[in-house]
């Protein structure tokens, strides 16, 4: 796997829309508008990719338009990262684009770019991790750069600004304050605090003493679900076989398997459901260890533990909960492929190695 190097100030960002169209729209402006200026603020030069504010209708309509911006990012030596604007529920549509493109496939081979972004994401996530890119499941632009509120949230601030560097190691701690999704998104809400609450549980273990240590690999549970069977979308299982979106079970083996859920808040039954297609397709034999996100706004928090301990009752797997990865809110990143140690015991989260490349 190729890592990227990290960014620095003064280097220019492309935004991309692999998904969703949102970032178009009219009602959104305000919402561009504070992504970009926070991105200035980090000392990065935003760009907007040709088709990433062509909106909802016209990038529904054209998967090849997002997948052109996704090219274009990596082809052009003057962007040196890719924000994805939002998740949405389609991404997968690029990959025959993608796929088959020899032009696209050289490009991320050549140059290693930082992608980041969640959701929806996931999907682009293992495609690039398909052509050896090591890739960030975290902050977007309209979830996170563009926080509604007088600033960023700090615990978005402290992972925006490890892009921006490269420890020996990374600790993924908790943080001491969660916040509820925000109900108004317009202009009038601009420079209103979100509502928060104390962190009273941090990092829970569900089962398993010591230590594990695996490779990190997952996503949205809804997402990876989507890949292996989806009433909604019924080309989507067939284009991940056509183009191996979801790893082989081989490559799933050893890893420490990392989970949340979207902002649909699937109901406990549902959640039950996509772990035990998890289960059945043999990825959860295959796995060290898995990982949770805090659920949006802590909704079923208990009911997805205990479907966690249910369905891997006979796996006996170490499994830790309520990470700040995900839909809640504040986020963290996790490194696509890198090695990672769960701490059952101290609780913690470490990762083992640099995000980035070294230039020297």
């Amino acid at each position: 796997m190729q890592k990227p190097t990290q960014l620095h100030p003064g280097d220019a960002v492309a935004i991309v829309s692999l998904s969703s169209g949102v970032l178009g729209e009219d009602f959104a402006a305000h919402e561009l508008t504070r992504g970009q200026q926070r991105l200035r603020e980090l000392g990065l030069i935003p760009i907007i990719m040709p088709n990433a504010c062509r909106g909802v209708a016209y990038l529904n309509a054209h998967p090849e338009a997002r997948a052109t911006d996704l090219k274009q990012a990596f082809l052009d030596e003057h962007i040196h990262g890719i924000i994805c604007a939002i998740g949405g529920e389609d991404t997968f549509r690029l990959a025959p684009y993608l796929f088959n493109d020899p032009d696209f496939i050289t490009a991320v081979q050549q140059h290693p770019k930082l992608f980041t972004g969640f959701s929806d994401t996931t999907v682009d996530h293992l495609m690039l991790r398909r052509l050896g890119l090591v890739t960030y499941y975290g902050p977007n632009l309209l979830n996170d750069l563009a926080e509604l509120g007088p600033d960023l949230l700090p615990y978005t601030r402290q992972t925006w600004a490890h892009y921006l560097a490269n420890p020996q190691t990374t600790a993924i701690t908790s943080s001491p304050v969660w916040y509820e999704e925000r109900t108004d998104f317009s202009v009038v809400a601009l420079d209103t605090p979100r509502v928060q609450h104390p962190e009273t549980r941090g990092y829970e273990v569900l089962r398993g003493t010591g230590h594990v240590q695996g490779r990190l690999l997952g996503g949205c549970i809804d997402s990876l679900n989507s890949l292996l069977t989806d009433t909604r979308y019924p080309e989507e299982p067939i284009i991940n076989r056509n183009y191996h979106i979801m790893p082989s079970l081989s490559e799933w083996r050893d890893k420490i398997l990392f989970l949340e859920t979207s902002e649909e808040c699937p109901t406990p039954a549902a959640y039950q459901t996509m772990l035990q297609n998890l289960k059945c397709a043999g990825i959860l034999s295959e796995v060290r260890a898995i990982i949770t996100g805090k659920p949006q706004n802590e909704r079923y928090y208990t009911d997805y533990c205990r479907a966690l301990l249910t369905v891997t009752q006979d796996l006996d797997l170490p499994i830790m909960t309520n990470l700040n990865f995900g839909h809640a809110y504040p986020r963290t990143a996790l490194p696509y492929e890198l090695l990672a140690t769960v701490d059952l015991d101290a609780q913690t989260l470490t990762i083992d190695e640099p995000y980035f490349r070294t230039t020297d």
